[in-house]
Formats: structure tokens, sequence, C-alpha cells
């Protein structure tokens, strides 16, 4: 009798994992399916677009110069103020890519000078040297990626820039 209350033991539990199985399959399908990306698409690749609810406004896109100061290197960056402006202290970016890679790409904050947008690159001595600001990156489709800035940010000069290169993508925070 024993080995019989057993054995229906290990039935129901079997006939109960198995339900449950079902169940968390079929409430994943859906799941899957809801997380396509509906949202506005840039109309240009490889350029950071910021987001503002449905829209996308373009971000400035320059070349930075290496410049030699004193004890330090510098990117500098024409123009006292990027055009590109937004009140969100956490910005959203959607960027469709070609050839960059978007977890590749790195924000720092500017310093507004006689004129122009600079940061410090390099310096002899080590200290100074500005960090990157955190980001988070999304796939969101098929060459699509959401950027999102995963701290708050202070108002001022901003750009974006692929890890090693020149190429430049400037907004301001207001």
């Amino acid at each position: 009798m024993r080995n019989l209350s057993q054995l229906r033991v290990v039935v129901y539990t079997m006939r109960t994992l198995s339900l449950l199985a079902a169940v968390l399959a079929f409430s994943v399908v859906p799941a899957v399916g809801a997380d396509k990306y509906t949202g506005p698409r840039p109309p240009k690749a490889d350029i950071p677009y910021l987001l503002h609810a449905d829209n996308l406004i373009e971000t400035e896109v320059g070349q930075a110069a290496q410049e030699t100061h004193k004890d330090s290197s510098v990117a500098v960056i024409n123009g006292a103020s990027s055009p590109v402006r937004t009140p969100l202290s956490e910005p959203i970016f959607i960027i469709r890519t070609d050839r960059l890679q978007a977890d590749r790409i790195e924000c720092y904050k500017l310093d507004a000078k006689n004129g122009k947008r600079e940061v410090v690159v390099g310096q002899k001595k080590g200290k100074g040297v500005s960090r990157p600001v955190y980001l988070a990156v999304t796939r969101l489709d098929d060459r699509l990626y959401k950027i999102e800035v995963d701290e708050p940010l202070e108002n001022g000069e901003y750009s974006l820039t692929p890890q090693g290169s020149d190429q430049t993508f400037s907004f301001a925070i207001y």
C-alpha cells in the first residue's frame, strides 16, 4: 500500500509541474510579441536622435579637433553651444546603425570656453581626464538601438562620441 500512495504523489506532482510549465510557456509567448518597437525611427543612419515623446531631434553632428594645452590633450568642438537642446536631465537617444556600434558610444560633459566647447581627453599626470557618463544601450530592432543616459545630468553642453573617434553628436541640457 505504501508504494501505491507514493506513486500517486509522484504522478500528482508530475501532472502539477507539467501544467505549471505549460502555463508559463503560454504566458511568455505574448510577452515576446509585445516587445516590438513601434516608436519613431531615425531617417538617417549612424546619427543619434534625441527622443522627445514621439518626436526625434537630430543631434548636432561635428568633428572634434585635438589641441594641446600645457600638460593636457583637449578635444575641441567649434561653437559656444549646441543648437540642439533638451530639458531632460536623463535624455534618451534612438540610433539606426550602419557603421557605428551603439554599445561603443560614450557621452562626455563639455566645458564652454572662448566660444568653443572642450573636454580633457588626456593628461601627462593622469588626473583631470574627463570620464564618460554612464549609458544604457538597448536593442529595439534590427540595427535600431535606444541609448539612455543612466544618471541625471546637470544643465550644460554634452556630446556623444564613438570610442576612439573624433566624430561628435552634441546637445545641450537647459
